[in-house]
């Protein structure tokens, strides 16, 4: 329950913000403080500290303008600290990341009366590694390890690269930067920043020699202190699949906020997908093969080692073949001759096996290729852990950590490759259980540049039970929000693929905005975009038509359209429009804001992206154009997958997907418009489907309550 004491110190808090902010109370936002709050004192514990109930999870739509930023801090700190608990706050984009550190809560910290200490949390590799650091500046190409590893992975950075380790080695030595990649001031290249830094099975921790001039350790130390950390829903999955507790602590100890959650499915799909690139796999299998002569050199004095090392050449023999034997059998069973796809100016291709089901020689063939990945993963862990054990002077290895320590980077490197190509192949091998939909499986060739690969894929359809298991099942509480959870009105679709149970909490809060200010239009020219001629004259028509000061977004389903209807129109109005990828986003919004401030008019050409996160208040945008109603279509072999299995089992993935989803995308889209209370415009749908179909109703029926044009006549 929220005893007395907990709700007197979050309503005291609201006052004062209110107050020292001139802020006016809104009724949606005092609803979320009060669901949150309900919901996460309403968690009961042991004497522990260990959750006991299970209705700890509150789900709350709040559009924009609710103020939910500042709803969920106030609400839900009070809680966590009172509980003794960390306070995860997750966001899905940079922008809003940004936005939550550097404005929300240095505000909160200063008018709320709340004392609260907060941090952001990164990955590691979005930190230097000054071990790394330091064998670059020594000269990278005398090291062992780099020599016959990973050159043979990378191109060759030259001065380049050499110039930039001087400049981060003078910087982070004078303490003028912190080693954060997204702290220095111009972007790194992704192939040199990756020489600089470390992953967690690379790093040797406290056993490192530069353990406390460490930019990884010197943020955790500062997170390991704050009530409030700031990450991104990568982050929160990554740690969960590491168990949980390694970057952020564990998630018995911690209430996360979900902010921007509608992402978090898509999200956590991508933590489960596996690949293997049969090349790939060949060459860094024959660069281990070329190092073993080194190898046993080096590490001659231990016994276990020098036993492990003796049995790598019969694992790589005993593989090379097998992935010889992949290497044909994907092609074969592709019908793709010669390793090329069939049509040459295709530079990939995917073949996804019908139902998730690999056919029975590559299920075989799978099975044959797990006991030596797994053999080899377990061997390159046992040497792993000896090597990390040698550069602890107190524990007698065999080996010196002058000996040692050249080697772990590369046998840590090799370990994760074995445990993701292990990972892969029981993916492809294993039976899906019966009732539940499929694992997808497939195969993709790529001919980029003229050097062909296969690649086999295997991806859960579905991250409902890994959240449900590892996330919802494993934390104290968590609070997600957005402004569009609800699909056709309803929380069942992101139920389904969230893993969100019934009893948790779900709610709905109204919007402080006016929707009547704005109109949503079906003009007479929208027409069906099956007729793909017809809808593009009608699109190019609509833009000639438009008001030469308005401040317009229009949003393209596909690039090939928006750039055939950048290309038909005429001069004058090709000049008006900012299409996107033509300019860098930012540049482009401001070139739009600029155009509206010197009384100009200015066109957006976007895709699905500009949908989500485009924030133009008052009089930079007053209207919003869909060109077509934003149906995704499942070609994807995940989603295609999945729409065989609904399929299969009488669903009609169109209805249950498809329709939903596209509600969603709709409802962002319009979002676009009234950012602000007294924002105001128009919205026109250029798709006429939403009036012929029968799906349609729904459609509109889940947008907020604008007045309606149809055809031109207002609607009662």
């Amino acid at each position: 329950m929220l005893d007395e004491a907990l709700k007197g110190e979050i309503q005291a808090a609201y006052r004062q913000v209110l107050e020292s902010l001139d802020l006016t109370p809104r009724y949606g936002q005092r609803l979320m403080i009060a669901e949150i709050a309900r919901t996460l004192a309403g968690i009961e514990a042991d004497d522990s500290g260990r959750r006991l109930s299970n209705e700890h999870v509150c789900v709350l739509e709040a559009g924009t303008g609710t103020g939910k930023t500042l709803a969920y801090l106030l609400a839900a700190l009070p809680v966590a600290k009172a509980r003794g608990k960390r306070l995860i706050v997750s966001t899905a984009t940079v922008a809003l990341q940004e936005q939550v550190l550097h404005q929300d809560l240095p505000s909160l910290q200063r008018h709320s009366g709340l004392s609260f200490d907060f941090a952001l949390a990164k990955g590691r590799g979005r930190y230097l590694c000054v071990a790394k650091l330091d064998q670059a500046l020594d000269g990278v190409e005398d090291n062992p390890t780099y020599s016959l590893f990973e050159q043979a992975l990378e191109s060759r950075a030259g001065d380049d690269f050499h110039g930039l380790v001087k400049e981060l080695t003078e910087a982070y030595g004078s303490g003028r930067w912190e080693g954060d990649r997204d702290s220095w001031p111009v972007a790194i290249d992704d192939a040199h920043w990756r020489r600089l830094t470390t992953d967690h099975r690379q790093c040797t921790n406290r056993r490192c020699g530069h353990f406390s001039a460490c930019a990884f350790f010197r943020a955790r130390r500062h997170l390991d202190q704050a009530d409030v950390i700031v990450a991104n829903h990568d982050l929160v999955l990554a740690d969960l699949s590491l168990g949980g507790g390694v970057v952020l602590p564990s998630p018995k100890d911690c209430i996360y906020i979900f902010d921007e959650g509608h992402h978090l499915p898509d999200k956590a799909l991508e933590h489960f997908y596996h690949r293997f690139g049969v090349n790939a796999t060949l060459r860094w299998l024959r660069t281990l093969k070329k190092s073993l002569t080194e190898l046993n050199a080096a590490l001659a004095t231990q016994p276990t080692l020098v036993r492990l090392l003796a049995g790598f050449p019969e694992l790589i023999a005993s593989l090379e073949p097998r992935l010889g034997e992949a290497y044909g059998l994907g092609h074969q069973l592709a019908d793709l001759p010669n390793g090329l796809p069939k049509s040459h100016d295709a530079e990939t291709r995917h073949h996804r096996f019908a139902m998730g089901r690999a056919p029975e020689a590559l299920r075989e063939l799978a099975s044959a290729l797990l006991v030596p990945f797994a053999e080899l993963a377990r061997s390159l862990e046992t040497m792993a852990d000896i090597l990390r054990e040698s550069l602890d002077p107190d524990k007698a290895t065999g080996l010196d950590r002058e000996q040692a320590e050249p080697w772990l980077p590369l046998v840590s490197l090799l370990h994760g490759r074995a445990l993701e190509a292990h990972a892969l192949w029981q993916a492809m091998a294993a039976d899906d259980t019966q009732g539940e939909p499929p694992q997808a499986r497939w195969l993709t060739f790529d001919n980029q540049g003229g050097e062909a690969e296969l690649t086999f894929s295997a991806s859960p359809v579905s991250a409902a039970e890994t959240l449900a298991r590892y996330l919802w099942g494993s934390c104290y509480g968590a609070v997600v929000t957005s402004a569009t959870l609800t699909a056709l009105g309803r929380f069942e679709r992101l139920q389904e693929r969230a893993g969100l149970a019934n009893r948790y909490r779900y709610q709905r809060l109204p919007s402080p905005f006016d929707y009547s200010k704005a109109v949503l239009s079906v003009p007479l020219e929208a027409v069906d975009p099956a007729d793909r001629e017809g809808h593009e004259r009608a699109i190019v028509a609509f833009v000639e038509a438009l008001g030469e000061k308005e401040a317009v977004l229009m949003l393209f389903s596909s690039r090939a359209q928006l750039r055939a209807v950048e290309k038909a129109l005429p001069k004058t109005q090709r000049e008006r429009v900012l299409a996107q990828d033509r300019l860098p986003k930012r540049e482009l919004i401001e070139r739009h804001r600029k155009r509206v401030d010197a009384g100009e008019g200015s066109i957006i050409f976007g895709l699905a992206s500009f949908a989500e996160g485009i924030d133009l208040p008052g009089d930079y945008l007053t209207h919003v154009v869909i060109t077509r109603l934003p149906f995704a279509v499942p070609d994807d072999p995940v989603g295609a997958t999945l729409a065989e299995w609904i399929e299969s089992r009488g669903g009609n993935p169109f209805m249950r997907i498809s329709v939903p989803d596209a509600s969603i995308k709709l409802v962002q889209a319009c979002g676009r418009l009234i950012r602000k209370e007294d924002d105001r415009g128009r919205i026109t749908l250029l798709d006429r489907r939403v009036l012929t179909r029968r799906y349609g109703r729904a459609l509109l029926d889940s947008l907020p309550p604008f007045r309606r044009e149809i055809d031109g006549q207002p609607q009662v």
